[in-house]
């Protein structure tokens, strides 16, 4: 008897896994998927929108800022910095809070306590405010900033999983993700036009940016305690057939990483895909932090244009990141792929960035290639976000997705300081460029030697 190939084996798995997928769907598998992503994704893009818009509008802040407080590019980077060295510090108990405790408790107090730290930041410098100086206060409000938002991402990755089951994450993950660009594409022509044109009571608009986009974020973390729900069983919005039915399919998938022996807390460590991912991140955050807090600053040195047209080219690229972050997902989700959908994007990033330098002063060139940049560049985010909880279970899950996403974002310290420095130091943006595309293309090609078993392959056998 002839034995098949495994090119043939591989291909024969997936016409099966897609037949499995082509049946008729559950129709009450249907409306409860539809019932819990119209109830959840809403609140969570608003609320992740405001808390983005708050730790990036420095970036248009600065270019006020720094001449009242008398603030150098290294200055405003290493503050946009040390926002990730308090983020790094409750990281990881935030996820496990939102595991083991209550996400809606620990969800309204991040909100309602980052709200208050970007308010009090436009007060920086004020005459009665402490004995410190202004360039210690900013560090000070920066690092709070960073310590009261901590946990709210990986919390959202692990609430996401209580509700969504394996197969729906990465379409999940794809709505709430495109909300990082979204927010610099509504953000930065808020901040910039409350910049320019608000200066209420005698006070520059750079402290109004600060002042008016962090009331909302307090409003919204009161909200959420009524709103939101921690479990299934306590959802009163579903029907009962709806709450079993989703309960039935979660707890099938969690008792699959039980038996696999991948659910205890230290399992996360033991696993080298959770350095391999934290590498990964980390690199990726550096060049990707830097790129947010520096690119209104570049494109308000392109010579000849508007304010208006000054603040479009800020903002382009990050409508482009919301196409290639939903469209990335999509594709993932259809093909069951992860690796290579991960590694892709980042590897583009990096060439993108390559030819951004070698483009020069061709202002043309310059934003077009930004668009191909910002297309790629956060592409990345809703399948990498799907791998810790393909391996791991539980306490692990969570534990994985905190570890990876504090340490990964301590990238965030050291990209904008560096890129700051380099600036500083050569009075231009090309070095600090080449340090971007460096720190992708490493990231990219880390990101190859990712190992996660292929979706498609695993739906059929969990449906066989």
């Amino acid at each position: 008897m002839a034995h098949s190939n495994p090119a043939d084996r591989r291909g024969l798995l997936g016409a099966r896994a897609q037949a499995v997928e082509s049946r008729p769907a559950d129709p009450v598998g249907l409306r409860t998927r539809r019932r819990v992503m119209r109830r959840f994704l809403p609140f969570l893009i608003v609320a992740y929108l405001l808390a983005y818009v708050d730790r990036a509008n420095l970036g248009v802040a600065k270019l006020q800022m720094q001449g009242d407080l008398h603030f150098t590019d290294r200055t405003v980077g290493l503050g946009a910095g040390i926002f990730f060295l308090g983020y790094f510090l409750l990281e990881i108990p935030g996820s496990l809070i939102v595991e083991r405790y209550s996400a809606r408790k620990w969800f309204a107090r991040i909100m309602i306590a980052w709200g208050l730290v970007a308010t009090l930041t436009g007060w920086i410098g004020m005459p009665w405010t402490t004995s410190l100086s202004s360039r210690q206060q900013f560090y000070l409000a920066r690092f709070l900033l960073g310590a009261a938002e901590a946990g709210f991402f990986p919390g959202v990755i692990v609430y996401l999983s209580h509700w969504f089951r394996s197969e729906d994450r990465t379409r999940a993950k794809s709505w709430f993700m495109m909300t990082q660009p979204l927010a610099i594409v509504v953000g930065t022509p808020l901040s910039r036009w409350i910049l320019e044109n608000v200066h209420l009571y005698g006070l520059p608009g750079w402290r109004w940016v600060f002042l008016l986009e962090g009331m909302p974020s307090i409003v919204l973390g009161i909200v959420a305690l009524f709103y939101l729900t921690d479990r299934v069983h306590q959802a009163r919005w579903l029907r009962e057939d709806e709450r079993e039915w989703l309960s039935a399919e979660l707890a099938r998938e969690e008792r699959e990483k039980i038996a696999a022996g991948r659910v205890r807390i230290l399992d996360a460590f033991r696993q080298p895909q959770t350095v391999l991912l934290l590498a990964v991140l980390f690199l990726i955050v550096t060049s990707n932090q830097a790129l947010l807090f520096f690119l209104p600053s570049m494109a308000d040195n392109l010579g000849g244009m508007s304010v208006t047209g000054r603040t479009i080219i800020a903002a382009v690229p990050y409508l482009f990141s919301i196409v290639g972050i939903l469209l990335n997902g999509f594709l993932s989700s259809r093909s069951g792929e992860r690796r290579w959908h991960t590694a892709g994007p980042i590897l583009a990033t990096g060439v993108s960035l390559v030819a951004l330098i070698l483009a020069g002063s061709h202002v043309a060139l310059m934003v077009a290639l930004l668009c191909v940049v910002g297309l790629t560049f956060q592409a990345w985010l809703p399948v990498f976000w799907t791998l810790p909880t393909a391996f791991l279970g539980q306490s692990a899950a969570a534990t994985a997705i905190g570890t990876i996403n504090s340490f990964g974002n301590l990238g965030g310290l050291a990209g904008p300081y560096v890129f700051g420095y380099l600036k500083t130091a050569t009075g231009g943006y090309e070095t600090g460029l080449w340090f971007l595309a460096g720190c992708m293309l490493m990231s990219g090609l880390l990101a190859t030697q990712i190992r996660v078993k292929h979706a498609q392959n695993q739906i059929h056998e969990e449906k066989t």
